[in-house]
Order: C-alpha cells, then structure tokens, then sequence
C-alpha cells in the first residue's frame, strides 16, 4: 500500500505540474522543459537516473528505468504527456494555470490531461524508495512531450531515435482509463481502453477561378469547398464493431441484463442507456470538419479555399476511409493527410487486463470493470512501433454529477482529491505485480 505521504505528493505534484505552463498551441510553439525538469528531480530524489531528451530544445522528455524483482521478465511502459492544451483564463471560475486546490479539488489545465496522472506516477515511484518496493517486472516510466499535437517532438521522436531505451517493453499504460462512469442509475462503470481509433487530420484544399465578387462564377473555391465540407459534416459512416467494440458491448449488455444483439446495434445501444456513451463513438469512423480557411477581401473571389477536418477512423478501416474521403470531397477538391497515425487494437483476454480489472476491483468493489475503445489517440501510437501493446489505465474514482470526458480539453478542468488518493492506491497496486 502506497505510504500516507504518496497521498499528500499527489496533491502536490498534480498542482505544481499545472502550474507550469505546457500549452500546446501546434507547429511547435511549447516549451515542456521546465515540467521535464520538475518531474526529473523527482524521480531523482527516488533514487532513479532520468534522462533528459529533446529533439527540439525546449521540447523535453524524460525517461527512467526502474529494474524489477525478475530478471528476464518482459518490461512495462509507464508513460504521460507534459504538454496541455490551450485555455482561455477569461472563461474559467479559476486561472488555469493556478493549480488551486479549493474545497477538495485542484483546479487547472491538465488537471485530467493528463498532469493528474503524471503526477500519481512520481508519488508512487517515491513511495516505493522510501518503503523498498521494487516492481516484479522492469518499469520504463517516459513523460513526453507534443503529445497534443503531432508527437514528433515526443513519443515519436523516443520511439525513432531512443527506442534502445525501451527494450524488452511489451505493453504499456497511460491515459483515459479505469475512471468511474454512473450510468444514472447507481452502477458505477470502470472502462479500461484496450484500443483507439486511428487519427486522420486532413487538409481539404478547393481551387477555382478568382474574380470580382459581383461577377457570376461557377468555379468559385468556396463553393467548392463548402460543398465537400458539407458532404463530408453529413455523412453517415456503416457501422464496425472491432474485437474491443464487441467484448465492451457484451460486457455491458451482461450488466444490465440484455441480450448482447449484434446485429442491431443501434438498437442494443438504445437499451444501454447513458451507458452508450462508453462506445457509441467508436462503433464507427467519423470525419468532422473543424476549421475553414479562405479569402482576403469581401468582394474578391478567391482562387483557394482550405478547410481542415478532424478524421478517426477504426482498426482496419483505413483504406475505407480514404476511399470514402475521395468519393465525398469530389473532383474539384484535393485532400491529403495534415497528420496521421495507426489505429490500434489490444487484447481484453490478456493477463496484464485481468490485473488492472483487480487492481481497481479491489479498491472499489462496487464498481463494474469493462474494456472500452477511445475515440480519440495517444502517445500508444507512437509506441506500438516498437511493438508495444498499449491501455489506458489512469484511475480515478469520480463523483456523481462530474463529467470526467467532458473535462477534456474543456472550461474548468478539475479532479478531486480523493480521486487522485485513489489512482495512487490501485496504480501502487497494479504495478508491484503487472
């Protein structure tokens, strides 16, 4: 059991990391050196030699090795990003970057993401050196920077030139798992990621003829472009339930006590409730158009027009999606990849699962363990090109009445104290033994 002060360095270290600004405005604009540097001391002071990497300077990442109790054992992956997304300060109750902790809470950016589990990590780590704990496998703890953009300055740039680093890593953990879900109806939900859809960031471009805004002109590019963004916004993607997709269904399906009917599943998602929230965004592809980029002046018709849109799309679905992107854009609109990145599929009849779902069992045997697919990504991706199997796996125990997914990337994101007590306890638990 994690000691009392692992509990009171949770607090700490989740308010001292959001206070650091990490925002990640893209193309490069971050500084994640000053939280590298944060984190590194720690794990200095328990006794460990992190190393310090960048690619760019000032785009910082730290790995560390902690050597387990079996030698020869396959090695786990322990990893969180330091970089945030950005947060307009005139629309939050507190600053973001404040680290306030208020009535039981700690209010900030990265508060769920994912500074929150970055700092479980080091109070569980320095737990362990001052109690002698060692893990029965090797631990590579990584914290990385750009994960909130294109991760190059990150986990792909570990997983390129340092992958020496990871050696003998066979799976690994992170973010957006083991939360409580209510449901509404008293059950408290656990879904641990065992998958992601593949991310697909696309840059539409429509050209055309440019001219005088009061002229008629039938290869106008914002038509064009409105046209195929529209087409796009309004498609409705076939349904595809992946190996995950199905075992979270027939989980939940068994919870509530309904015939687990995979051949309507529109159907089966109506009777689960708010439930469907956990997979109704991964029962699918999706592409939502985002941004829009086009002309200079009011009555000038531009000869371009660029629009941007936000593509996910499910393991073995890519060449669906790029088939399905061509016939939706047209002939008038080009379309390539901004970013792109692998979907990814890991088991739920592995034994590192069945560990996290007694892990979190133990210390909320209330609660109901089921695997789920994450609609978005994380830095897995770019580890999986070492064949490293990825989870999300970053416990909380929520209150009713806090939408943990909507906290994401939103207004006043926050994470209770005792929350974080408890991903100490069951993330303490899990790694003596993963």
């Amino acid at each position: 059991m994690a000691d009392p002060r692992a509990l009171d360095e949770v607090v700490e270290f989740t308010s001292g990391l959001i206070r650091i600004d990490t925002t990640n405005r893209g193309g490069g604009d971050c500084r994640e050196r000053p939280a590298a540097e944060y984190a590194a001391e720690r794990l200095a002071g328990a006794g460990l030699e992190p190393l310090l990497l960048e690619r760019t300077p000032g785009r910082t990442n730290v790995v560390a090795r902690i050597e387990g109790t079996e030698p020869g054992a396959d090695a786990l992956l322990v990893h969180g990003h330091l970089d945030v997304v950005p947060a307009d300060a005139a629309e939050w109750s507190v600053h973001p970057f404040s680290g306030e902790v208020r009535d039981g809470v700690v209010w900030g950016r990265g508060a769920v993401d994912m500074k929150n589990m970055d700092a479980m990590i080091l109070a569980v780590v320095r737990s362990w050196a001052r109690t002698g704990v060692r893990p029965r496998r090797d631990l590579v703890i990584a914290f990385t920077a750009d994960e909130e953009a294109s991760a190059e300055d990150g986990s792909g740039f570990l997983a390129d030139e340092h992958a020496e680093l990871f050696e003998g890593c066979t799976e690994g953990i992170s973010e957006s798992g083991a939360f409580t879900f209510h449901d509404g109806a008293g059950r408290q939900i656990y879904p641990i990621a065992a998958g992601e859809r593949g991310t697909g960031w696309l840059k539409l471009t429509a050209r055309g003829r440019a001219g005088h805004g009061s002229k008629v002109n039938k290869e106008n590019a914002v038509t064009r472009l409105a046209a195929a963004v529209t087409r796009i916004g309004e498609h409705r993607w076939p349904l595809r339930l992946t190996p995950t997709v199905r075992a979270a269904l027939a989980e939940l399906a068994a919870l509530y006590g309904i015939d687990a009917d995979f051949g309507d599943v529109e159907r089966l998602l109506e009777k689960l409730g708010p439930a469907a929230k956990l997979v109704e965004a991964t029962v699918r592809n999706s592409a939502n158009p985002t941004m829009l980029d086009a002309g200079y002046k009011l009555n000038v018709i531009p000869g371009e027009a660029v629009a941007h849109v936000d593509g996910r799309y499910l393991p073995g679905d890519e060449e669906e999606f790029t088939a399905t992107l061509d016939r939706l854009t047209g002939p008038d609109v080009d379309w390539e990849f901004a970013h792109r990145e692998v979907a990814l599929e890991a088991p739920v009849d592995a034994p590192l699962f069945d560990r996290m779902r007694a892990a979190v069992q133990e210390f909320a045997p209330e609660g109901h363990v089921v695997p789920y697919c994450m609609s978005g990504g994380t830095d897995a991706k770019q580890f999986s090109r070492l064949g490293i199997t990825g989870y999300g796996f970053a416990p909380l125990k929520l209150p009713e009445g806090l939408d943990y997914q909507a906290l994401f990337h939103g207004v006043d994101e926050r994470v209770p104290v005792e929350a974080l007590h408890f991903g100490v306890r069951v993330l303490d638990r899990f790694l003596r033994t993963a």
